[in-house]
């Protein structure tokens, strides 16, 4: 009983911690924007893609994360320093691109838009998988000690999964509303927000390296010996 009691503890958790920080609701203006112009086929489809990128990019942390950041030498403020910077730059293109016109039906244009791929970046990483919910699935395995807690924990991320799918795609009515122009507009305003998401992972970054323990210990000595 006890052992059941921990499996749905440990489901529970993995979506209350996760769900806060994915965000799908706060989310759904900034998935309109960056498939704006995309066909509701293929902005489904993008959503399906982006679903599944992102519970295996969890997944792969939950099972191999330590491993692959002590691997490679990652800290946590470095992975937010650099899901910082794509963020930024992302969203500085949406702030400074032309407005968009009604898009020719021709082939080529639709051979463009056909290659135009925002499954994996920016949606799964690191809109949906950034470095705050890697950072607490990688958490999570220090309450793993068995298979099931692993078993529990994906199960936790997959509801998490179905919840942003089913958020987002409820949100793609609304551009049938707003048009054109308002996805223009709505383009902007979320461009310079992705901007000041992204600035602030940075700056969220460097306040961890600069408050990091062993550097701060390192200062101390090197004042003391100086």
């Amino acid at each position: 009983m006890q052992n059941v009691s921990h499996f749905w503890e440990l489901i529970l958790g993995t979506i209350i911690a996760l769900l806060p920080l994915i965000n799908p609701l706060a989310s759904a203006p900034t998935f309109l924007a960056i498939t704006e112009g995309d066909s509701r086929e293929r902005r489904l489809q993008q959503l399906r893609m982006a679903c599944v990128y992102m519970v295996a990019i969890l997944v792969s942390f939950l099972v191999g994360g330590t491993f692959i950041m002590g691997f490679f030498g990652i800290s946590i403020p470095g992975l937010r320093i650099a899901g910082g910077l794509l963020v930024a730059g992302i969203g500085s293109t949406m702030l400074m691109a032309a407005p968009r016109e009604v898009f020719a039906d021709d082939a080529a244009q639709q051979a463009a838009r056909a290659k135009r791929d925002v499954s994996f970046s920016p949606l799964a990483m690191p809109m949906l998988s950034g470095p705050g919910a890697i950072a607490v699935t990688i958490g999570f395995t220090s309450l793993a000690t068995h298979w099931l807690d692993y078993v529990a924990i994906i199960l936790g991320i997959l509801v998490v999964a179905v919840i942003t799918y089913v958020t987002l795609r409820l949100s793609e009515r609304v551009v049938s509303v707003i048009g054109m122009n308002g996805m223009n507009a709505l383009s902007k305003v979320m461009g310079f927000l992705i901007l000041c998401i992204g600035i602030q992972f940075v700056v969220n970054g460097v306040v961890g390296i600069a408050t990091d323990p062993v550097l701060l210990k390192g200062i101390r000595d090197a004042v003391q010996t100086s």
